[in-house]
């Protein structure tokens, strides 16, 4: 009943069919344009994640991103293990100051915090995930050393060089413009500090010209409440722009053992992670409707479960035909001496 109770975040509930309409019109199946939607992407995201969160949490859990996987080892571990590996890149020290750039409701921060001993500031410019993350906090008993900050990370409320370290897993793809992000991440972080960061990416193997594959990005595009998927080699050149020494970079996603989309692959069943089955989905599918039809769940809500079942379809086909990766990986660190 939480499903029910949450969906639409803090949207009214009369209004979410609303949201999903004027939500849709931003995307390519609806006629709307890249143009559109990058000079609209505070209200487009921020009603996406209003509409979304509640499906993310009930599917994925606290953590809302994807992760490379060994043989054997449970989607949940995998996740933990990615926030890590983050960790472990970053060369995190107990009592450092920490940013999680577009942290949703707080999964990671309060895995790495834990992990690390860090101190871990989310920022995020969705009031409805803020408010579900800073319950988690309490109720985890991490609400002294991690905590939130509703702002747009294209403008982001902190002095100049606050940070010891700055993360982002699978959120600055929401960013209109990777330069402008990038620029302001590296403006609040200390010199001689670094970056990190997963990002949603287009691969060298995508062909603009193929239409498969724009049916494919504009299926990601709607489904996960994104302005534009950029290259790899578009965010490689936006962080040197910003002034960046990439350490190293890599797709994580080439040599995962198990595919990283393997969760939500029609041939694929486990009962650990069975709500992100095709089973599972078409489960929560039918209990969205019946939920939608008892007035228990507002109207729209089934309309949202469907556009990120065309998401979920849109990243399997992405990840099998190797043109769209949700781990590009970096490292990149500023300078001691900040000549920008």
């Amino acid at each position: 009943m939480d499903l029910a109770s949450n969906l639409g975040g803090k949207i009214q509930k009369d209004e979410v069919l609303d949201a999903v309409d004027k939500y849709e019109k931003y995307h390519v199946h609806y006629g709307g344009q890249e143009e559109e939607r990058k000079a609209n992407y505070t209200d487009m995201v921020n009603k996406y994640y209003d509409l979304v969160t509640s499906f993310y949490e009930f599917g994925w859990g606290e953590s809302f991103h994807f992760a490379q996987r060994w043989v054997g080892e449970s989607l949940r571990e995998s996740i933990k293990r990615h926030e890590h590996f983050l960790a472990l890149q970053l060369g995190l020290k107990p009592g450092q100051k920490v940013l999680d750039v577009g942290c949703g409701i707080g999964g990671p921060l309060r895995e790495i915090s834990r992990f690390s001993s860090t101190s871990v500031t989310g920022l995020n410019n969705n009031e409805y995930q803020i408010t579900r993350g800073k319950a988690l906090n309490r109720k985890t008993g991490v609400d002294k050393s991690c905590n939130f900050v509703k702002a747009d990370f294209m403008k982001m409320p902190f002095e100049d060089n606050s940070f010891d370290a700055v993360y982002a897993i699978e959120a600055t793809c929401h960013a209109p413009d990777a330069y402008g992000c990038y620029k302001e991440i590296y403006r609040v972080l200390k010199p001689g500090q670094c970056f990190a960061a997963y990002e949603w990416c287009m691969t060298d193997s995508f062909d603009p010209n193929n239409q498969e594959h724009q049916k494919i990005k504009a299926e990601i595009e709607i489904g996960d409440g994104l302005p534009d998927i950029r290259l790899t080699t578009k965010c490689l050149e936006a962080l040197t722009q910003a002034g960046f020494e990439v350490i190293w970079e890599k797709d994580l996603a080439v040599d995962s053992p198990v595919p990283w989309y393997t969760p939500l692959d029609a041939s694929y069943f486990s009962f650990s992670s069975f709500r992100l089955t095709t089973l599972g989905r078409l489960f929560t599918k039918n209990m969205v409707k019946a939920l939608e039809f008892v007035k228990l769940a507002p109207k729209g809500s089934q309309r949202v479960q469907d556009f990120l079942e065309k998401a979920a379809d849109g990243l399997v086909e992405g990840g099998k035909r190797e043109i769209f990766t949700p781990m590009y990986f970096f490292l990149a660190r500023k300078p001691h001496s900040d000549s920008n």
